[in-house]
């Protein structure tokens, strides 16, 4: 089943208070589509669209962590639009720390948004996917689940994980006619750099300057990133209504020029592993 050529969509859209996630939820009402959006506060989202025609919204207060209530707000939004077409898992934070000043509990709040929160919501709309034999499931990565840069190392790990599970779920999902893509941004001017968005570590190691200089630099770059987030909120539409976008959609020039940077260093790598990757198989008979 292809995106709906006639009458509205229905829209799942997670993170959607804020930033790229509000941006989507705006245009998809002003367009006339239906849309459940979740978010940690309705009253956050609803202020945020005053002046929208919200009569197709269904907002969601909601933990993605906890999978009972994903699954309770897939089900409201089903039985409120009559079915789902595309899911949009948007909810994230950025986190600017070394790897040795992560703690534990910052690590694993992390991948409950990242990896368990998008893990919960596939497993709640998989099976209404594939017994219809269709549905569009978009997760929103990041460049920095195709590189990875000093600072970075715990948003990267949740980005990189966020990479494997889609690749895998495509593969498995293909011939039940389900569409999985990735949207690979670089940097947009949305607040992900402000306080509200950016978690730093609860206690840093003075042996990483640098990192501290890389966090003081991000504070001040809000208002000059690069990336348009009603453009790119656009483009996901586009995604979605086309059905033709490859499996790694990267948005912004900023990201094809890491991404092809990171091409050509692994591409370094391999060529120089090669000789001592050959000498550990078991010689055939």
């Amino acid at each position: 089943m292809a995106y709906p050529t006639s009458g509205p969509a229905t829209w799942f859209v997670t993170g959607a208070s804020r930033g790229l996630g509000l941006e989507l939820v705006t245009r998809l009402l002003r367009r006339g589509d239906n849309v459940a959006a979740t978010t940690r506060s309705v009253d956050r989202l609803t202020t945020a669209l005053d002046g929208t025609d919200t009569s197709r919204l269904l907002p969601l207060e909601l933990n993605l962590a906890d999978e009972a209530r994903v699954r309770a707000a897939v089900a409201a939004t089903e039985d409120r639009f009559g079915g789902l077409d595309v899911v949009v898992n948007n909810a994230g934070y950025g986190f600017l720390a070394a790897v040795e000043e992560v703690t534990d509990a910052e690590a694993r709040a992390m991948f409950d948004v990242q990896i368990f929160g998008v893990w919960n919501v596939l497993r709640a709309v998989l099976p209404g996917f594939r017994e219809n034999r269709g549905g569009h499931v978009i997760n929103i990565s990041s460049i920095l689940g195709l590189t990875s840069f000093p600072g970075w190392g715990l948003y990267c790990a949740g980005k990189y994980a966020l990479e494997g599970l889609t690749e895998s779920l495509a593969a498995e999902v293909a011939d039940f006619g389900v569409k999985v893509n990735l949207i690979e941004p670089g940097y947009m001017r949305t607040d992900f750099l402000t306080p509200q968005s950016l978690g730093l570590p609860s206690t840093t190691v003075d042996a990483y300057p640098g990192i501290r200089e890389m966090t003081e630099a991000h504070k001040v770059m809000p208002g000059t990133q690069l990336g348009d987030p009603a453009k790119a909120a656009t483009a996901i539409i586009t995604v979605a209504t086309t059905g033709t976008a490859p499996l790694h959609q990267i948005l912004g020039s900023d990201s094809l020029g890491f991404a092809d940077a990171r091409i050509e260093t692994l591409k370094s790598d391999i060529d120089a592993a090669r000789a001592l990757a050959v000498t550990t198989d078991i010689p055939r008979s």
